[in-house]
């Protein structure tokens, strides 16, 4: 009997069938078809315990979400004392809370004047459109193909068709997409001069994290400017420490006009986003500041707790850290691909995001991915690449547990390979 107080649950598979049956049938089968029968149950620190007992170390961190691990003790003391005072709070009043972190956000992030709440990155996203928009009085978003920004009304739209087409969301009238890393696309896509804004992520997660060419984001930045429309930057994945610096686009030396951050500034407690303006782009805050409104944006408990992620971050221990993971996590890998280079083709690779290519098979990854979860670790495979493995060592990870990490890789690699070839006997 698995007891959790208000619900219980006689075994794991009946659990299994309740999801099926009154939560989501789709992915609840998808993963167990995928020998992942993963249901998360105990967590601490970058370890995730299955409902049967199994314990796994925690490289997919939710996108980010666990960017300082599960339920990291300072943050979850950080959120009860705030629940000895504070509640979601109302969203029509100033607040001590989402004054307190809308200032440290703006410290942090050069250019820009003002922050705006939500629940999550999508409707961050939307607010960064609206944002836009309004600034530039057009309504045309260019965006990257295979990008992601997340699943609301006009967020959807920004990304690929799988997740738009399935609802009728897409836009092809006010929404275009551009290759990646193509300037001479991005230049046709704006010159129009009709364009509200581009949105990219720094380096595109859900498309396995390809790395921006030298030049190319500075690139993209100066024909917004040439051409008079905002430039979106989505730290949802790309920042918090993650490059090595606060926001992945400080570390490439381009300045947004808007850019949007979530899950981790939650600190995997407590929902958060947030969609940062500068003057031109947040200048409708002074003209009606309840022309965007969410209850829950910007709750107060959240902000507390975001506060205390943006304090930490800021750590030079931890800073230091992050150094320490990235070069670990580049010597280490450089050596398995010297070991498995049969399979294991390449890394991307900027601070503490990498992106493993798994290319002799187009589906590679979600292979390697139950390899990985056989041997104790959870990676998971990029939705819209799934040669590449998605590779988030948290911005704590000890020298031990590091090589614990690498340790495991190599163990599961001859469990990839048999695996890698039974589905090209598949296929």
């Amino acid at each position: 009997m698995y007891d959790y107080g208000l619900f219980k649950f006689e075994s794991k598979q009946q659990l299994l069938d309740t999801a099926i049956r009154y939560w989501n049938p789709d992915k609840t089968k998808f993963w167990q078809k995928a020998g992942i029968d993963l249901v998360i149950d105990r967590r601490e620190g970058y370890r995730l315990y299955d409902m049967s007992g199994r314990s796994l170390i925690d490289l997919h961190l939710n996108g980010g979400t666990y960017n300082f691990g599960h339920r990291h003790p300072e943050l979850v003391e950080t959120l009860k004392g705030a629940l000895d005072y504070f509640d979601i709070g109302n969203h029509w009043f100033p607040s001590v809370a989402r004054a307190a972190l809308a200032e440290s956000l703006v410290k942090v992030s050069s250019g820009m004047t003002y922050a705006v709440f939500a629940p999550g990155g999508a409707e961050a996203v939307d607010i960064a459109i609206k944002s836009a928009r309004y600034a530039t009085k057009r309504r045309k978003i260019v965006s990257i193909v295979k990008g992601y920004h997340g699943h609301s009304g006009l967020s959807v739209a920004t990304g690929d068709e799988r997740f738009s087409k399935i609802f009728l969301s897409d836009q092809p009238e006010h929404f275009v997409q551009v290759p990646f890393n193509d300037i001479d696309a991005m230049e046709k896509a704006l010159k129009g001069n009709d364009c509200a804004a581009l949105i990219m992520e720094t380096i595109p997660a859900t498309y396995g994290f390809p790395m921006p060419k030298p030049g190319y984001l500075n690139a993209c930045k100066a024909l917004c400017v040439k051409h008079d429309a905002m430039y979106i930057a989505d730290e949802v994945q790309t920042g918090l420490m993650r490059t090595g610096s606060m926001w992945g686009w400080q570390a490439y030396g381009v300045e947004p006009d808007i850019m949007v951050t979530a899950k981790g500034l939650s600190g995997g407690l407590y929902p958060i986003s947030a969609c940062l303006v500068n003057d031109k782009t947040g200048g409708w805050l002074n003209e009606d500041g309840a022309a965007h409104i969410s209850t829950s944006g910007g709750a107060e408990l959240g902000c507390v707790v975001a506060h205390k992620v943006i304090e930490m971050l800021q750590r030079p221990e931890l800073i230091a850290n992050v150094g320490f993971v990235s070069e670990f996590m580049a010597e280490g890998m450089a050596e398995m691909r010297r070991r498995h280079g049969d399979i294991f083709t390449g890394v991307r690779q900027k601070g503490v995001i990498l992106g493993l290519e798994f290319s002799n098979h187009p589906e590679g990854a979600l292979h390697v991915s139950r390899a990985l979860y056989e041997h104790g670790i959870w990676a998971i495979f990029s939705s819209l690449d799934k040669r590449v493995l998605q590779w988030k060592p948290g911005v704590l990870l000890s020298s031990d547990l590091c090589q614990e990490i690498l340790d495991r890789f190599d163990a599961a690699m001859p469990r990839a390979r048999q695996l890698l070839r039974d589905a090209a006997k598949v296929n």
